[in-house]
């Protein structure tokens, strides 16, 4: 059973003000490295069939939390458990070799996505039929557009039968033939009791994909509940008619 169960948690990144970088928090190296938590004190359960979007201004802290649900970002604070075999879109070129072909990207990602050579190869048909790139499938990964990419990354990550489906943005660069796909896969895997959560600025497509939302920002939770809801928080926080307000953290 698809479970997020989320508790306190934190992440800090550490600017370095002469090299002008930011990276995840270690050892405090130097007086001009400084320290800033990217998120804080977040709560949240995401259950079996549900679909979760983050939303917030650019910097809120959406990725960063992608990131530590896929496993890649580890907590300085609190706790993060996931049950369920994950699926990451989290960039358009996410394991992309841009000198391989389609088809040759798919049998990477297949292979990283934990399928074995033999199983990603079986379903190549399947992966090139749904990608919807034709020709191009056998062409270097270098002459596609950003959609393109998209399709490659999310056709073969959807192969290799996830429970727990993150897209970070990645959604946004697919034009409307593809997100008809997007969405009806996105559906079929609710219904069999996953879970789909998608970060972004499109609202759109973001309602067609969850029934929830998680407002974020600065790092911190402002809002939690049904999407329209959260996003009229959001929107009229951001004209100065309204407050974001928290709700209540999960016992």
């Amino acid at each position: 059973m698809a479970t997020i169960r989320v508790r306190g948690f934190g992440v800090r990144f550490q600017f370095d003000r002469q090299r002008r970088v930011i990276t995840p928090f270690r050892a405090r190296l130097a007086s001009h490295v400084t320290e800033t938590w990217g998120l804080r004190g977040v709560e949240l359960d995401v259950g079996p069939g549900e679909g979760l979007a983050l939303i917030g201004p650019t910097g809120a802290g959406k990725t960063s939390l992608l990131r530590a649900i896929a496993g890649i970002m580890p907590a300085d604070e609190g706790a993060i458990e996931v049950s369920g075999g994950v699926g990451s879109m989290l960039s358009t070129d996410a394991g992309l070799i841009h000198t391989l072909t389609g088809r040759e990207n798919a049998m990477v990602l297949g292979v990283l996505g934990g399928m074995s050579r033999a199983e990603t190869r079986s379903r190549m048909p399947e992966i090139e039929r749904e990608s919807l790139l034709a020709e191009a499938f056998d062409r270097p990964a270098s002459s596609y557009s950003l959609g393109m990419r998209a399709r490659l990354g999310f056709t073969t990550a959807m192969q290799t039968g996830p429970e727990i489906l993150l897209l970070d943005e990645v959604h946004e660069a697919l034009d409307h033939r593809f997100r008809d796909v997007l969405r009806a896969k996105a559906a079929e895997l609710r219904s069999r009791g996953g879970i789909v959560v998608a970060a972004g600025h499109d609202h759109g497509i973001l309602s067609q994909l969850c029934d929830r939302a998680l407002l974020l920002d600065s790092g911190t939770v402002r809002a939690l509940g049904p999407f329209e809801e959260v996003r009229a928080s959001y929107l009229g926080a951001v004209s100065g008619r309204l407050e974001p307000t928290v709700t209540p953290e999960p016992g």
